[in-house]
Order: structure tokens, then C-alpha cells, then sequence
């Protein structure tokens, strides 16, 4: 499950504990910035595919520390060259 719009100071343990409401939360990832080391505002949450249908639709749009949360099924990313350009060695 992608998780967006998430206030800087959400931690781990509290999108644990609200997705918990909802099932079983193998696990979850708050992306960090690789520079600052400061949360990106997103992160991943795996659960069992009804217990994250039902969180999806309970939670999508849902204030969650000051801000509606984006919730929904998280997409596999493409890889490609991207903005950057190809790898040069």
C-alpha cells in the first residue's frame, strides 16, 4: 500500500498502529531523504490483500497528524534511465 501526503513528524509506529486497526501489518517503510536523513511525507505498508483493500478504503482521504492521507494500491515502478540519464562508470 502507498501512503502519501504524510506529515513530517508521522512516525513508523503510528502508521503501524493505524493501519493495524484494519489487520494484520507485515510491515512498513517510511522513505527518508538519502541527503537530509528527513522523511519524504510517504511511505510503504504490506498487509494481506483484503485486510489492504479495506484499509484503502477506509483511510484514503482520512486526516491523519493535520493532513488527508493518499492511500491506495502501490504500483510496481518502471525502471528506466530516467531524469538523470543512463549510468555512466
Amino acid at each position: 500500500i502507498y501512503v502519501g501526503n504524510l506529515s513530517f513528524k508521522a512516525s513508523e509506529d503510528e502508521i503501524r498502529a493505524l493501519f493495524s486497526a484494519h489487520g494484520n501489518v507485515h510491515s512498513v517503510k517510511l522513505v527518508m531523504d538519502r541527503e537530509t536523513g528527513r522523511p519524504r511525507g510517504f511511505a510503504f505498508v504490506e498487509m494481506d490483500q483484503a485486510d489492504a483493500e479495506s484499509a484503502i478504503r477506509d483511510l484514503d482521504g482520512k486526516d491523519f497528524v493535520g493532513r488527508p492521507l493518499r492511500v491506495n494500491m502501490a504500483q510496481e515502478r518502471e525502471r528506466s534511465a530516467g531524469p538523470r540519464g543512463p549510468k555512466r562508470y
